[in-house]
Order: structure tokens, then C-alpha cells, then sequence
């Protein structure tokens, strides 16, 4: 229907239906939204700080009470059941900052080897005759290990014997006959130069007959021979092993930076692997005099009295050794913070929360040792972060006042913990 200049266009019935159940979805989606907001204020115990920090503080329906040491002007405002005005606080847990130590210990996986370790050779060669001691047994400096044959050295010995015993004679006779002028004395001095001779090829004689006998050279455990009677042997021939086994030397790695507290003296305690639970006490006896340039590590070797002769060479030993270590401040794992600028932790001072940059140096089970200006005792917000903005108001959760100057709390509550000192491996 047009009437005059101006245009009636009447809806069709279908499209005011289409309208007006438009209006009754949207209506009925600000109730919901309504209902979840009421419901987020009532059961979201930060409610009332979201809503501040964001400046909707007025649409705020459930702020908390006023603490009994705020102002009294506040309290009065709020007399006639009226809710608190303004902001109240990032409610927090907090956790009191420690100190903790790394780099106190290392640890390090060594090999064991004898005090004194020989390998018998024979100095000649020749036929094994005898072996007069049992593989496995204690043997004494000077035991006999092996006998070579020595036939034909027994006899070279009774030549030189006779021999000197021939030179001896002579000159005898010739000095008797130098005295009665019968010889002259150039005679003489002939048959005493070769009675030098003779006795010198006697000790020659007597020498290649002893090394015909092969001793033990140091006391110790006499390992398992590797030859039997009847071998012919050389001297490049391996005939056994002795290990001292008094005390056990242990060699290890550390790194370059253990380098400077590395010292002959310095105390060291030994676990043997294969004997788990057993602790060894020692010293260091040795330390190289430069860092390897492949692996930055310096050798050490250690020793370790062995009176019961329960270790043996070649064992691994894990060793451990105890320094002064560095001292950092040890804060909760929770309280660790990230953003684009890297970590940090809350700090609270003076009621109010402060950032404090860190660097992580260790993290250990129940703490975290970091690199900040931090003193043991101050208070490090732990939950309630999400809350907490750079010189905002702090509340502690379970504290009966307000957190004052030092960042200590004047009464913790139970959830304000201290977390442990960590220590380094």
C-alpha cells in the first residue's frame, strides 16, 4: 500500500515470525551470559582482582570483606552491610626464599689398578725345568718362580772354578820364586793378571747360571701363569704377574673446571661397583699437569688403603670429592615465571609486588637455585601469579595482617612454605 510520497512496505507474516524469534534467542542469551557471570563472581575466588585489574571493579558483585587493619574510614563506609569499595589485593601464597649450593660434589667413574703391578720376564732362554709355586698364591721378594734348565751352566761354572783355582796356584809358586830370584818378577805380575782374568770369568759363569732362576721382584698376589714346566721360553716371553695389592690405585677424569681444587692430600671417598654399599676412604697421590685438549678433563689418581685385600686391579670405582661449592638463592619451582623477556619471580615488599629477574643456574626436586638479586627470607609469591601485577597490592593467604617492610610476613599460614636448599652433582 502506497499512500502519498511515502512508501508503506507491510512485512510479510513469516519474516515478523522469523523477528521475533531472533529477539527472544538474543534475549535469552544475555540471561545466560548473565547467570555465568553471577556464577564466575561467586565460585571463582580472584573474581573481584580480575575484575579490578581490568577496571570493571563497578560490576563486581562480590568483593571481599575489609581486613580488620585497614582504615577506618573504609570500615565505616561499610558499616550498613554495604560492599567494599576499591581495589583489595592480589590474594597470594607465598614462599620464603633460602640459599642453596652447587658444584659442593663430584662425582666421578675411575679404574682400579695395584700400588705395584710387574710383569716377570726371563732375561734368557731356555727350557721351564721347575715351577715351585702355586698361580693365585702370595709371594715374597726373592721366591723362586721358575727353573730353566741349567746343565750346561753348572758345568761353565765348574771350569771357571778350576780354572781360578789353576791361576791361584801359579801364582803362588811364582811369588815364592821371585823371593828366592828363581822368576823374575814380570813372571809374576803375568800370572796374577790372569788369576783376575779367571776370576772374573768365574762371576761371569756364576751370573748366567742365577738367571737361570727366576724370582719374584716385589711381594704380592701372584697371578695365573702363562706357562708350564717344559715350555721353552724367551725373553719376550710373559711368564706371570705380581700385584701389590696393599693399596689400590684409582685414575679418574674431572672436568677443567675442577682443575684448581684438585691437590695431593685432598680427601676422596670410593664406592666399588661391584660392591654396592661399601665406601672406601682415600687420597689424592697424583695429579697430571695439564687439561687433555679433546675431552677438557684433567687426570687425577687417587689412593685408597686396602688392609683386607678385598679389591683388586681392574675394578671400576665410583669416586667422590667435596668442595666449598657456590652459594645462590633457592627459590620454590612454582615460583618461576616466563614472558618475552625471560624469567622472573614476584617478590612482595611492603605490601606490594615487585619483579625480580632471574637466571636459572639448577633445578633440582623441590627447589631452584637462581641467579637474582634475592636474600634469604624474602617472600617469593608461589600461587596466585595470575593475579599479581609490578606494584600491585599483595593479600597472603592465610596471613592474619597485610605482608609489611622486608617482604616478611608478620603470620604465615599453613600453605606459606620454605622450600630446601639445593645442592649440585
Amino acid at each position: 500500500m502506497i499512500r502519498g510520497d511515502a512508501a508503506t512496505i507491510t512485512l510479510p507474516p513469516l519474516m515478523k515470525e522469523k523477528t521475533l524469534k531472533l529477539w527472544k534467542q538474543l534475549a535469552f542469551s544475555v540471561l545466560l551470559l548473565a547467570v555465568a557471570f553471577v556464577g564466575w563472581s561467586w565460585l571463582y575466588p580472584g573474581a573481584h582482582e580480575v575484575l579490578t585489574r581490568n577496571g570493571f571493579e563497578r560490576i563486581s558483585l562480590f568483593a571481599p570483606q575489609p581486613s580488620a587493619g585497614q582504615g577506618g574510614a573504609q570500615s565505616a563506609g561499610n558499616a550498613g552491610g554495604g560492599r567494599p569499595r576499591g581495589p583489595q589485593g592480589a590474594l597470594v601464597v607465598v614462599a620464603i626464599a633460602d640459599e642453596g649450593v652447587v658444584n659442593d660434589r663430584l662425582m666421578a667413574i675411575g679404574s682400579g689398578q695395584a700400588v705395584r703391578s710387574v710383569t716377570v720376564r726371563t732375561l734368557v732362554s731356555g727350557q721351564i725345568d721347575e715351577i715351585p709355586v702355586q698361580p693365585g698364591g702370595r709371594v715374597e721378594r726373592g721366591d723362586v718362580l721358575i727353573h730353566l734348565d741349567s746343565a750346561e751352566e753348572e758345568l761353565a761354572v765348574e771350569r771357571a772354578r778350576l780354572t781360578v783355582e789353576d791361576a791361584e796356584a801359579r801364582v803362588v809358586r811364582l811369588e815364592s820364586l821371585v823371593a828366592s830370584r828363581a822368576a823374575s818378577s814380570v813372571e809374576a805380575d803375568q800370572a796374577r793378571n790372569t788369576l783376575d782374568a779367571a776370576r772374573v770369568a768365574l762371576r761371569q759363569a756364576e751370573l748366567e747360571l742365577t738367571r737361570r732362576t727366576v724370582t719374584a721382584p716385589i711381594s704380592g698376589s701372584l697371578g695365573i701363569l702363562a706357562v708350564n714346566a717344559g715350555d721353552y721360553v724367551t725373553s719376550q716371553t710373559e711368564i706371570a704377574s705380581i700385584d701389590d695389592r696393599s693399596e689400590i690405585l684409582i685414575e679418574f677424569f674431572v672436568p677443567e673446571r675442577f682443575a684448581s681444587g684438585m691437590a695431593v692430600g685432598k680427601q676422596v671417598t670410593a664406592n666399588a661397583i661391584s660392591q654396592p654399599g661399601e665406601t672406601f676412604a682415600g687420597e689424592i697421590s697424583a695429579v697430571d699437569n695439564r687439561v687433555d685438549e679433546a675431552s677438557r678433563t684433567l687426570r687425577v689418581r687417587a689412593r685408597i688403603p686396602n688392609p683386607e685385600d678385598i679389591l683388586r686391579a681392574g675394578m671400576s670405582f665410583e669416586v667422590s670429592l667435596s668442595f666449598d661449592g657456590e652459594r645462590w638463592p633457592s627459590v620454590d619451582p612454582l615460583a618461576v615465571q616466563w614472558d618475552s623477556a625471560g624469567s622472573y619471580v614476584w617478590r612482595v615488599s611492603e605490601g606490594k609486588a615487585e619483579r625480580v629477574d632471574v637466571a636459572i643456574i639448577q633445578r633440582n626436586a623441590d627447589s631452584v637455585l637462581v641467579k637474582a638479586v634475592l636474600a634469604p627470607g624474602d617472600a617469593i609469591v608461589v600461587e596466585g601469579v595470575q593475579s599479581v601485577r609490578a606494584g600491585g597490592a599483595i593479600r597472603v593467604r592465610g596471613a592474619e595482617t597485610s605482608v609489611q617492610g622486608g617482604g616478611e610476613p608478620l603470620a604465615r599460614g599453613d600453605q606459606a612454605t620454605k622450600p630446601k636448599a639445593g645442592s649440585g652433582a
